[in-house]
């Protein structure tokens, strides 16, 4: 099974959870700027959440059926439709061969996903098929490409209601290595602070403007350059903020005032130009507590998922759903 690709988006790429253990190699982690979609698309289609999807950045594309096959639609929600009829996002739903699907600009968010049922089973490289364009790993999908899906079988026609995190909002964060060079008055006023998503923005990280003078950490030019994750928040010569994602590099020298809880990076992630973004500390405990929340309601995915309902005059694969679904004998 595959899906033909007739048209695409500059900057789409296949991303799974990413590939841990390399970062003393110079590899940063990659995978998705959304790791909760990947979760959602699994639950969907009743499958890993290890599966790759395509992750699509601000647009989408069109998209060919080779064989019958399973999609599902998340994160930053899109124009959809199969052969011109309007279909849900967060659902999935069965494409038949030779259809069409229509992806369009991102309605909200950044990062919208297309999943296949069995995954896009590209080759893995290092443990992942994600896609690192900094590492020079892969390259972004282009027309003419066929997406392989890998073997598949389950229902189609379901829904979830997403968690909303594509307007921007708060941010949890913990101390990072060179808090302490901030004066308590600035970070206060950093808590204070209310940012916006600049325009300078991809999987590397993305830059915050505000009001106001920037924020400068004490002798911050004798910082030596070490390792950086995911989620630091370095700040930069002109003292804005910069969000690092999941293809950051692995050493920086720019101080970091803190580090966003990897359970909010995908609403750093999903926050669209000139949203607005605030920061507040909490301890290392609370963040363990959080993070426990996060990795427990990922679990829990599965159980959300619902029957999708849909009108049948607008359903064109009507006979591809399970319809007397759950009937009981009324003799019984």
């Amino acid at each position: 099974m595959s899906l033909i690709v007739r048209r695409i988006g500059p900057a789409c790429t296949v991303q799974d959870q990413g590939r841990d253990g390399y970062l003393d190699q110079g590899l940063s982690h990659s995978g998705a700027a959304d790791l909760l979609a990947l979760h959602e698309g699994a639950a969907l289609l009743g499958q890993s959440p290890t599966c790759a999807a395509l992750e699509m950045a601000g647009m989408g594309g069109e998209f060919e059926a080779a064989q019958d096959i399973r999609i599902a639609l998340t994160g930053a929600p899109m124009q959809a439709s199969i052969d011109g009829s309007p279909i849900p996002w967060n659902a999935s739903h069965l494409l038949l061969k030779g259809q069409r699907l229509t992806l369009g600009a991102v309605l909200r968010g950044a990062y919208g996903y297309l999943h296949l049922g069995g995954g896009v089973a590209t080759e893995p490289f290092l443990g992942s098929r994600s896609i690192h364009l900094t590492a020079k790993l892969g390259r972004t999908v282009a027309v003419g490409d066929t997406l392989p899906a890998g073997p598949d079988s389950g229902d189609t026609g379901m829904k979830l209601i997403p968690t909303e995190r594509f307007s921007g909002g708060t941010l949890r964060i913990v101390p990072s290595f060179q808090t302490a060079l901030f004066d308590h008055p600035t970070l206060e006023r950093f808590e204070q602070t209310e940012f916006r998503r600049g325009p300078r923005a991809n999987r590397m990280g993305m830059q915050l403007d505000s009001e106001g003078d920037g924020f400068a950490a004490q002798g911050q030019l004798n910082i030596l350059s070490e390792v950086i994750t995911p989620g630091d928040i370095q700040m930069t010569g002109t003292g804005n903020p910069f969000i690092l994602l999941p293809e950051c590099q692995t050493t920086g020298g720019y101080p970091r005032i803190a580090t966003v809880l990897p359970s909010d990076i995908l609403r750093a992630a999903q926050t669209p130009a000139g949203g607005a973004i605030r920061f507040q500390f909490v301890t290392l405990d609370e963040a363990a507590t959080l993070q426990g929340a996060f990795q427990k309601d990922l679990a829990r995915l599965s159980s959300r998922v619902e029957p999708l309902i849909r009108d049948p005059h607008d359903i064109p694969d009507l006979l591809s759903y399970q319809l007397i679904g759950g009937m009981i004998s009324a003799t019984e």
